[in-house]
């Protein structure tokens, strides 16, 4: 059986930048990266619908060690996907991914101290095995197979053609046609403008509203400090920039919800004016953060309605008809296409079976140690985001971290690491305090945070860099056992 120290799971933005932060910081140690698909990319090459876009600024977006090149801060999804997989190649990273390797299912021996990874290799449904002693998650949140679609009564009388965006092909048109698109996320937000420059008309129809909020798709302060400043210094402060912003408003949001509500709602106001109701398509119901905002690009989504070439309406689906969507109003949308930007399937473990000396694991019953690892799961970590914040921010925190642990355990001469629950007072709590539904539908499947630190989540980029890049890593939590017979020198981190 091959074996390899560290054993990377996907080869989108996390996997690279895991890879990256493997061979830099914690070098010597034999690693690989297995996809399921065939390229690199993740996120950045599944999703191909019109208009595929960041909605994070790329100052934070992109890795620490790399800096954003393009003058973009909101990039599409093309222009992501090249970043990628130039850092890949740049760091020989891509010589060591596996493609078409999709992760099965895993068992840990703690007698061997190793992870016994089954593999199907695609297409051919043919399984192999891998060992490792580190398992490294890096597959992302949600299913790549399908999205979520609800059942929608009479859709298949439709004589239109429906498409989730997660299965966007290129023989999709909707030049000149009739689309309604129903969602209010922020897929639902980056297609609309896009698809109304060819579309005869298209409609956002939503069951209610988002918060959305206009942002310059380049930023001047970033241009102005490249002209000044060498890229690697112009980057980090435009980052730390965004980052301290970021977190202001979240604060804000949080601390006094009417004060942002009505900043937000001012700008709405602002970009359309009195052409559209705001105070019904674009006033939530919730508080903002309470769900994620939605961004658009130099307010692309208020020009297309200001134009007329889209439009909002706010209702709910009683049945799909021969030619569109009837709506408990009473009112019908005419529609040739209609697409379901209606959300995704979250998943626990990336939908992998895992076994601890024979115990199955099940998400709910374990609790997140720092936002990465699992309680009673050794030598296992995944690379999650921020919800309030970019997602790469706390990927680079992770991975960071994973290679100070990896180096800890070996100038200490130890084999397995386990977070280990210990206090009786923890009280358990949802993973993610989210009201968006793609979240509510998974919660219960999902892993739980604690009401205490380590096995918090905070959302806060600030408090975990001080945890995640100065803190002890024997904390009294972590447990470190299976001594090796000769501790191995820890190599110095190169770059």
């Amino acid at each position: 059986m091959e074996h390899v120290d560290v054993l990377i799971v996907g080869a989108g933005l996390s996997g690279i930048g895991a890879a990256y932060h493997l061979q830099t910081e914690s070098p010597g140690r034999s690693f690989l990266i297995l996809e399921g698909r065939d390229t690199i990319g993740g996120t950045w090459d599944l999703f191909r619908y019109p208009g595929i876009r960041s909605d994070s600024d790329m100052y934070t977006l992109g890795y620490r060690f790399k800096p954003w090149p393009h003058a973009n801060a909101i990039a599409d999804g093309p222009t992501i996907l090249s970043y990628i997989r130039e850092t890949a190649i740049e760091n020989g990273i891509d010589k060591k991914i596996r493609f078409g390797h999709k992760v099965k299912g895993a068992s840990w021996s703690s007698a061997e101290a190793k992870w016994t990874v089954e593999v199907e290799r695609v297409p051919s449904g043919e399984t192999v095995n891998l060992s490792c002693n580190f398992l490294f998650m890096c597959s992302g949140y949600y299913r790549y197979e399908e999205g979520y679609t609800p059942t929608f009564p009479g859709i298949e009388r439709f004589a239109g053609r429906v498409v989730h965006p997660q299965k966007w092909t290129p023989d999709i048109d909707y030049a000149g046609k009739r689309v309604v698109v129903i969602g209010s996320g922020a897929t639902a937000v980056t297609l609309v403008p896009e698809m109304a420059k060819d579309a005869a008309h298209v409609v956002m129809l939503q069951r209610s509203p988002t918060y959305v909020v206009s942002r310059p798709a380049q930023d001047p302060i970033a241009l102005k400090l490249r002209r000044w400043l060498p890229a690697k210094a112009a980057y980090m402060l435009t980052r730390w920039k965004n980052v301290l912003l970021g977190m202001y408003f979240y604060k804000l949001a949080k601390s006094k919800p009417e004060k942002a509500k009505k900043f937000i709602l001012d700008m709405v106001h602002s970009a359309i004016g009195n052409q559209v109701d705001v105070a019904k398509h674009f006033t939530p119901r919730y508080n903002p953060w309470d769900q994620r905002i939605c961004l658009v690009p130099d307010g692309d989504l208020f020009r297309a309605l200001h134009k007329g070439r889209a439009s909002v309406v706010t209702d709910q689906i009683e049945r799909f008809t021969e030619t569109g969507i009837k709506l408990r109003s009473g009112e019908e949308l005419a529609a040739d296409l209609v697409v379901t930007a209606t959300g995704l399937v979250l998943t626990s473990f990336g939908d992998m079976a895992l076994t601890v000396d024979g115990r199955r694991v099940e998400g709910p019953q374990t609790f997140g140690y720092k936002g990465m690892m699992y309680s009673d799961v050794p030598n296992l970590a995944s690379s999650f985001g921020y919800t309030n914040a970019s997602w790469t921010l706390k990927c680079d925190l992770t991975c960071e971290y994973v290679c100070r642990l990896l180096n800890h355990m070996a100038k200490h001469g130890y084999r397995q690491c386990t977070p280990r629950n210990n206090d009786p007072t923890l009280v358990a709590e949802p993973w993610l305090d989210f009201s968006s539904g793609y979240v509510q539908r998974a919660i219960e499947q999902l892993p739980r945070q604690g009401s205490k630190k380590p096995w918090k989540l905070y959302q806060n980029y600030i408090r975990d860099l001080i945890t995640l890049r100065f803190g002890r890593i024997d904390d009294g939590v972590m447990e470190f056992s299976n001594p090796q017979a000769q501790p191995r020198e820890v190599q110095p981190a190169v770059g």
